[in-house]
């Protein structure tokens, strides 16, 4: 099977695997090779996403379990297509009544089996927690959590375990050790079964456990005969009398956990989060035995060919990423021998979800396929962008919000609040090790673990990269780089008084000297701290950058977008052509991605947005006029206005850039829907942002006002015209949003690598974040259109309704199958564009073997459709540019090219009747872009 293209779906319980496997045959006509499914194993119940695995072992049951997922390959293998897996080796489901691992490391302390399998710290410097897991799981204090009566003892007669619950849905189990106390209380018989308990008997932890489970089993036995004095034991630990409650309290003060309210976690936590999440713990995939029990399933599924390859989920989140890919791959490449026969071509794909900064490029010595495309998603973005409106819309920003104009100055202040309230734990957590290794050193000991603490801090606050990769072998160039960057900007920051200290933690974080750090356990210790610090620089710029300063910083919101540098606002042409050949070399099967399931706005949203770019004065005219119209409707919360200006700009934003094609500001019905999305939208924004709001304490009065301030905005029954401008902007900036669109769809299909399809954008995808972006699909239109067979160049006129989107997928895909070599492994050649509208065409050829392929597509789109100025356009407004503004456009070919002779129109209807002049070299492309802003010409 080549792979020539992905398309991601979504699985969850209303989704199921069945579901899926009823669309291969759509997917398959589309053009797609691959299905690229969300995590597939065992998730916590009712999970919409899957990345809340509780089991590694089985298919999740939910979604139909392993029969259906084998149902699903032998109808991808009927249609000649593969599947590839995400996987989530870096964290599991935990809290709740599900996760069996943790249950037992909750049961039995350091001395479970899987007290390893996670990243525990049980000796931290809180004496109260030596030895113990914190439990953050109580929606409230411990102490009001007791005496309500929320944490209650009862005991499972199906397992023979007594058990305390927390409101139903959290399962705190007790140490067996504690049995012979709880079975007292019930007297009678029971004194006899405690004594089983009370001694644990010679030999090892084996033979302890052993014994325990028969007890149990005896106890199971005997509840099913004699219920009362369980009963009875049970209501000894009662917490609605004080002598119950006192004895329930004294019973989980000797747990291997402390329960605790949500909230402690920010500052106490012992165990290694994903990012701030509570019920997400991280795993120690870097040991043998973790990386054994977390993917001998996925290992079965490739050799048995249900899977051909997978998507790992948050790398940076490892110990070691580049150990851990190599020994991925290592694994895979064994268990390729196991695959069926026809299957053995193939060799296993491995993609990894990173996000790279601007100076960053993945390293190839990790082994793998490359990553899932933000890279790209960025790029595209940034050369759709007009760097002339960068100025005026800094401006337009500062002056109206009185908010920075530099992203950094909004990122240093997020990544500060981040580190002291969200992620203050992982930063002591990161502390306790150092100092750990420090106090070893008669030198270093001195060093206090405030001090520490401090210059870890503004070490954090200065880094521009997700994480280094240092470890016994030092770091690289690049990871030497990206912590010098770090070093320069703390020592402006950092208190003089810890200038030293701050030196010496660049050197033991870059791990300089460390092979001549002792063997064994101090050696490790290094090597342990050295890891933490990595583990926490990638959560601290995940919550900083994605979810703080994106809503905070709102000069555009289309390039804060995960992988994007909003500081980065453009991208030239030349700069996307040396990336795109780059990647080629490096790259070349890497995923090319314009939306994923978290994706801050969908991608046609952020190209329609980017049309702000090159019209910042009507911009500026509008939000003048709008936020004069609605300033009656705003009201003061805590001293301010709600909502305040930075938000109320941000909003303007959403609206007409997601504002759904055809909807009509007195449609009631349909625009209240769009009220609801947009109000989703609006609580996210807010509490991410966390200056007016946060989700850890929520303001409800000012969320509130902005929800009130909303509904006044999006009011059909409003006598101001407010909606309808909205709406009448919206449609304004739509048709050079559509080219945008169009454009993207066509560079992220033919540029080098793979493109990556998400869930429904094969129309215009018109989405917001998260869970906007995965709201169920309407499949059968797009099967209907398929089906329908229409080519782009007829379907333009009638743009609005996404056929022409789904055409140009079809029709691209349909190329890449003629010539699946061209498009693998093909060069990238950069074609010379000349004439008054230079700088307003992408072209590009792929050429391989005797054949090549000529991309065109548009930019800076408002010029080409409008180029008076006179904010004409709208949904009428035909998506190709106006002839006269082409003319005189030429696209230069070199003599590689223009010595072949077919010229065939892949988007239009001229199909092989196309006929180019090649004896200048040069192609009109008022005549390649008279129907389409895009076009795609294949050669030979």
């Amino acid at each position: 099977m080549t792979l020539r293209a992905t398309a991601r779906l979504q699985f969850q319980r209303d989704f199921p695997l069945d579901r899926g496997t009823e669309l291969i045959p759509y997917f398959a006509r589309l053009g797609i090779s691959h299905l690229y499914a969300s995590p597939l194993l065992k998730a916590r119940p009712g999970s919409t996403h899957g990345y809340d695995i509780v089991d590694h072992s089985q298919i999740n049951p939910e979604l139909g379990g392993e029969d259906a997922l084998r149902r699903m390959v032998g109808v991808l293998r009927e249609h000649r297509m593969g599947l590839i897996l995400d996987i989530v080796p870096n964290h599991m489901s935990v809290g709740g009544v599900d996760n069996v691992w943790w249950l037992d490391v909750l049961e039995w302390g350091r001395n479970s089996d899987y007290a390893e399998f996670f990243d525990i710290d049980w000796d931290p410097p809180d004496p109260t927690l030596r030895g113990k897991v914190l439990a953050p799981f109580l929606g409230g204090s411990y102490g009001d959590a007791l005496e309500a009566g929320d944490l209650k003892l009862r005991f499972d007669p199906e397992d023979g375990r007594f058990v305390v619950e927390a409101y139903g849905a959290h399962r705190f189990p007790i140490a067996p050790r504690d049995y012979a106390e709880i079975l007292r209380a019930g007297g009678g018989g029971l004194d006899v079964l405690a004594e089983r308990f009370a001694d644990p008997g010679p030999g090892g932890r084996a033979a302890v456990r052993k014994r325990m489970e028969l007890s149990r089993e005896t106890l199971r036995a005997y509840h099913a005969d004699h219920p009362e004095p369980f009963a009875t034991a049970v209501a000894a630990y009662d917490p609605a009398a004080s002598e119950g409650r006192e004895r329930l309290h004294k019973l989980l003060e000797r747990q291997n956990y402390r329960v605790a309210w949500w909230r402690a976690a920010s500052d106490d936590i012992n165990w290694r989060r994903f990012f701030d999440i509570n019920s997400l713990a991280g795993i120690r995939v870097e040991r043998p035995e973790v990386f054994d029990a977390t993917h001998a399933t996925v290992l079965r599924l490739y050799a048995e060919g249900m899977i051909d390859g997978v998507r790992v989920d948050h790398v940076d989140g490892l110990a070691d990423p580049r150990g851990y890919c190599r020994k991925l791959r290592r694994k895979l490449e064994t268990a390729h021998a196991g695959r069926p026969d026809d299957l053995k071509g193939d060799p296993p794909l491995i993609y990894v979800e990173k996000i790279l900064f601007a100076h960053e490029q993945l390293p190839k010595d990790w082994l793998t396929d490359g990553t899932t495309g933000y890279d790209f998603m960025n790029d595209v973005g940034g050369v759709l962008h007009d760097p002339s409106g960068e100025a005026k819309l800094t401006e337009l920003w500062t002056t109206m919000t009185g908010r920075p104009a530099a992203f950094e100055d909004e990122a240093k202040p997020a990544r500060r609040q981040i580190l002291r309230q969200t992620l203050s734990s992982e930063l002591n957590g990161t502390t306790a090790a150092l100092l750990r290794f420090m106090r070893r050193d008669l030198k270093t000991r001195d060093w206090t673990q405030t001090a520490i603490r401090r210059s870890l801090e503004e070490l954090l606050i200065h880094f521009h990269a997700y994480r280094i990769y240092a470890g016994l072998g030092g770091a690289s160039e690049t990871d030497k780089r990206d912590l010098a960057w770090a070093m320069a900007g703390a020592r402006r920051t950092v208190r003089p008084a810890d200038t030293g200290l701050l030196e010496h933690l660049g050197y033991l974080l870059a791990g300089e000297g460390i092979r001549e750090t002792p063997a064994g356990a101090q050696r490790q210790e290094r090597l342990r701290a050295m890891v933490r610090f990595q583990q926490l620089s990638a959560p601290v710029a995940a919550k900083a950058i994605e979810d703080t300063a994106f809503y905070r910083y709102g000069r555009l919101l289309s390039r804060n977008e995960v992988g994007s540098e909003p500081s980065q606002f453009a991208i030239s042409p030349g700069q996307f052509h040396a990336i795109a050949g780059e990647r080629q070399k490096r790259y070349p099967r890497a995923l090319r991605a314009t939306a994923t399931h978290d994706h801050k706005r969908g991608e046609d949203t952020r190209v329609r947005l980017a049309v702000l770019s090159e019209i910042p004065d009507a911009w500026e005219q509008a939000l003048t006029r709008w936020t004069r119209l609605n300033a009656p409707f705003k009201r003061e919360v805590d001293g301010t206005l709600a909502p305040d200006v930075a938000d109320e700009v941000m909003l303007y934003q959403t609206i007409v850039s997601a504002w759904p094609l055809g909807l009509e500001p007195d449609d009631a019905e349909a625009l209240a829907a769009y009220r609801n999305r947009v109000a989703g939208w609006l609580e996210k924004a807010a509490r991410e942002a966390k200056r007016r709001s946060e989700w850890a304490a929520p303001n409800e009065a000012y969320e509130r006002a902005c929800q009130e301030f909303l509904g006044s905005c999006l009011d059909s029954a409003r006598t101001a015209p407010i909606t309808r401008e909205f709406a009448g902007f919206a449609a304004r900036i739509a048709p050079a949003g559509a080219m945008n669109g169009l454009s993207q769809t066509l560079l992220r299909l033919t540029v080098p690598g793979v493109p990556d399809l998400y869930q429904g954008t094969e129309f215009w995808d018109l989405s917001l974040v998260d869970p906007d972006n995965r709201r169920s699909v309407d499949y059968d239109s797009r099967r209907a259109a398929l089906e329908a067979n229409e080519s782009p160049s007829h379907l333009a006129a009638s743009w609005p309704d996404g056929r022409v989107k789904l055409a140009v997928i079809a029709r691209t895909l349909a190329a890449r199958s003629r010539t699946p070599e061209l498009w693998a492994a093909g060069s990238y050649q950069r074609l010379k564009v000349e004439g008054p509208c230079e700088d307003n065409i992408l072209a590009f050829a792929r050429v391989h073997g005797g054949k090549a392929a000529i991309v065109v597509a548009s930019r800076l789109a408002t010029k080409l459709l409008d180029p008076d100025g006179t904010g004409e356009t709208s949904l009428a407004t035909p998506i190709h540019p106006r002839a006269e503004v082409l003319d005189g456009t030429t696209i230069n070919l070199p003599r590689s090219i223009t010595s072949l002779q077919r010229f065939s129109d892949v988007l239009g209807d001229r199909g092989d009747s196309l006929r180019i002049e090649t004896g200048s070299g040069q192609l009109q492309v008022g005549d390649l872009l008279s129907t389409l802003p895009i076009a795609l010409l294949e050669v030979g």
